[in-house]
Parts: C-alpha cells; sequence; structure tokens
C-alpha cells in the first residue's frame, strides 16, 4: 500500500510539473536566461516523452493503491 502512495504521489508531482513546463514558455524562459536558447528546439521531444512516463507511473500507482 505505501508503494503505491508513493508512486502516485510522484506521479501527480512529476506530471504536473512537466506539464507546467511544456505548456508553458517557463523554460523558454530559462534557457534564454541562462543563454542556451539553441536547445529549445528540442524540449517537445524530452518534454512529452517525459510527460508520458509520470502519467504511466501515475496510473501504476493508482492501480496498486
Amino acid at each position: 500500500m505505501k508503494n503505491g502512495n508513493r508512486l502516485l504521489k510522484v506521479g501527480v508531482i512529476g506530471g504536473s510539473i512537466t506539464a507546467l513546463c511544456c505548456f508553458t514558455p517557463v523554460l523558454v524562459w530559462l534557457f534564454a536566461a541562462l543563454g542556451i536558447s539553441a536547445l529549445v528546439g528540442y524540449l517537445d521531444y524530452v518534454l512529452l516523452a517525459v510527460l508520458a512516463v509520470f502519467l504511466v507511473v501515475l496510473l501504476i500507482g493508482f492501480i496498486q493503491r
């Protein structure tokens, strides 16, 4: 039971942070401030994959709970 709750918590927190970075220009502003704006074009590939991973973790935690 404890492992399911932990996975659920990680899935919710990670998914919400990733969704915030994916659908708002938070990381674009951060990359511009750091001077690495050339990497902005690759953010969609990375963020969508990370979001999918966190949603799978959320689903597994929900099933185990």
